[in-house]
């Protein structure tokens, strides 16, 4: 098929996708050392870094709804965008536990709808074709691991008291990129266009969210507990920095070259391919991590148990929720499976962890990829017609 050109805002895409992930780089790993130098407990600190989780079951359907029913995602998105930044000020003043809790409640009140927004404006300018949707997708990998690396070692240089202006100085630069967004053409309400509501009745659209919820769910055994448990068995410092960055290394290269994949191998194949490579990868890590080469196998399988399981998960989506349903579909994935997913995940695998060890938490997120293999089976065999069938995979 012909080669299709890339978006017209792709630079602003890619722009803004490696600034967004790039405060996320900054705040997620250590934001947590920043309140610990203020003087926050432990516990405390615990409450203020699940916000970033918990808001995401709640902002993104606001924002999406907000966007999709004004038809001006574009404004949405640089309003937010602008009111983060200025939330985030509120850092600079904090002193106690229960000031920066409102500031953190703010925050991400409104970074919530970064993601998803972003998502959809990009996803509308694609017009149902995805074939440059990975090599714009992966700048936020790419600014997340180069956030997470340069930041680090301005940290060892001038103290951790420098976290809240790297993370204030990437959200100004996610608001700066929104001034030069636009919209893509009209998104008016078609008439033949069912509710989110009636979609929700459906069993095929209940089974996939069930699915992307089991898997990040999953997921959660290696965000919340990856390094502790390496930590455990005993590799330095350094190696576990190096594991990390070998995940988003393999996702970043899946990103670049996902578009033949998926015109070869097809929507439906690539979901399940990642899901039972999911239930291999956290079989490998809790029973094989003593192995540094299995290890290794399984950090390079982070290109399929999120990157394949991403783009496949979008594609699938564009089925239901395209044209005036593109951010609420969006956000509902966020919501769903990075909110209720991740948060619900966390703490079922937290208490086993604290009863049964690592390797039980591990077995469960094996046994979680399982189960989301057959959500998302039953999805594609009740859908008519094929889940590929909504998007193309046409560039070169």
């Amino acid at each position: 098929m012909t080669p299709t050109s890339k978006p017209l805002q792709s630079l602003n895409f890619a722009l803004f996708f490696f600034a967004y992930y790039g405060y996320i780089g900054v705040f997620s790993p250590y934001a947590s050392l920043y309140f610990a130098d203020q003087g926050i407990g432990a516990a405390q600190i615990g409450v203020l870094m699940s916000l970033m989780q918990v808001m995401r079951i709640f902002g993104p359907n606001l924002w999406g709804w907000v966007a999709d029913h004004t038809s001006r995602r574009v404004l949405v998105l640089r309003m937010t965008s602008i009111a983060a930044a200025v939330a985030f000020c509120g850092i600079f003043w904090g002193q106690s536990f229960l000031f920066y809790f409102g500031v953190l409640l703010l925050l991400n009140l409104f970074t919530s709808a970064q993601g998803p927004l972003s998502e959809a404006l990009m996803l509308s300018a694609m017009r149902g074709d995805l074939t440059h949707y990975g090599r714009l997708r992966l700048w936020g990998s790419v600014g997340f691991i180069a956030s997470v690396m340069l930041s680090g070692q301005l940290l060892d240089w001038y103290g951790v008291g420098l976290v809240p202006w790297i993370a204030l100085a990437l959200l100004a630069m996610v608001a700066a990129v929104t001034l030069n967004m636009r919209e893509e053409g009209a998104n008016h309400a078609d008439a033949a266009t069912p509710s989110v509501r009636q979609l929700l009745r459906q069993r095929e659209v209940l089974a996939f969210f069930a699915s992307t919820f089991l898997m990040v769910a999953a997921h959660s055994s290696l965000y919340v507990f990856y390094s502790l448990y390496l930590a455990g068995i005993g590799y330095s410092k350094t190696v576990i920095g190096l594991m990390w960055s070998l995940g988003v290394v393999a996702e970043i290269a899946f990103f670049y070259w996902q578009a033949p994949l998926f015109r070869r191998y097809g929507v439906r194949w690539l979901m399940l391919a990642s899901l039972a490579i999911g239930v291999l990868r956290f079989l490998m890590i809790g029973f094989g991590a003593g192995s540094l080469l299995l290890l290794l196998v399984a950090q390079v399988l982070h290109a399929a148990t999120f990157g394949v399981h991403h783009s496949a998960s979008v594609a699938t989506l564009q089925r239901w929720f395209s044209g005036p349903l593109q951010a609420r579909g969006q956000a509902l994935f966020i919501s769903i499976s990075y909110g209720l997913g991740g948060t619900l995940g966390g703490l079922l695998l937290s208490a086993c962890w604290d009863t049964f060890g690592a390797r039980v938490v591990y077995l469960l997120a094996a046994a979680m990829c399982g189960l989301g293999w057959i959500a998302a089976a039953l999805s594609y065999r009740w859908q008519s017609g094929g889940a590929g069938s909504a998007v193309a995979f046409t560039g070169r």
